[in-house]
């Protein structure tokens, strides 16, 4: 998951502020599998989640489990374990032949077109200003952004930032183009198109 715009686990060591006493601990589920820690061992529990973790991380669990000494020393991560990669999950569910397993709206949805688009652009720009690097660099790239042939005047309207009236205002119509600009697919050059 994201979390002030890096990649962080959704499995941590130790987490502060909650305690789950061993006789609640229960099941865990994760994009990479289930463990289920009901009457394990402490190593076995560790393990389980370890297992169950993005590969990218499952060193540093490892790492600190045999540092606060759940975890036996010389255990080594299996090479069977070590597939937990987001790529792993799309490849699996994109078999040939399969339609969309998981579509976003499984049972209908209220929004329009509109709002949709305007919504992943919005998650792009609070992904994109997440710290204040990305907040600086986005508002530097917005204030360059244009809709000079009018394609966003229909989602601008929505936003209700057709006619901007203040500073304010024009700079978040900038930054609502720049957002839907990042979704548009790069346009090929010449050579490509030949």
């Amino acid at each position: 998951r994201m979390s002030g715009g890096q990649v962080v686990s959704n499995i941590v060591f130790n987490y502060a502020h909650c305690t789950i006493p061993r006789h609640l601990r229960d099941i865990v589920i994760t994009e990479y599998g289930i463990a289920d820690l009901r009457g394990r061992s402490d190593e076995d529990v560790f393990l389980a989640l370890i297992r169950i973790a993005d590969s990218r991380f499952q060193a540093d669990l490892l790492k600190q489990a045999q540092k606060a000494g759940k975890v036996r020393d010389d255990f080594r991560l299996p090479a069977d374990w070590q597939n937990n990669t987001p790529a792993s999950v799309r490849q699996a569910l994109a078999a040939p032949g399969k339609g969309d397993w998981f579509p976003a709206f499984p049972f209908g949805r209220d929004f329009t077109d509109e709002e949709l688009t305007l919504g992943k652009a919005l998650k792009g720009l609070k992904a994109a200003t997440a710290t204040p690097r990305g907040k600086l660099a986005t508002l530097w790239q917005a204030i360059r952004a244009e809709d000079d042939t009018g394609q966003y005047a229909v989602l601008l309207e929505r936003m209700g930032l057709n006619n901007p009236s203040g500073i304010r205002e024009k700079l978040d119509r900038k930054l609502v183009i720049h957002g839907l600009q990042q979704l548009e697919p790069a346009t090929k050059t010449g050579s490509e198109n030949s």
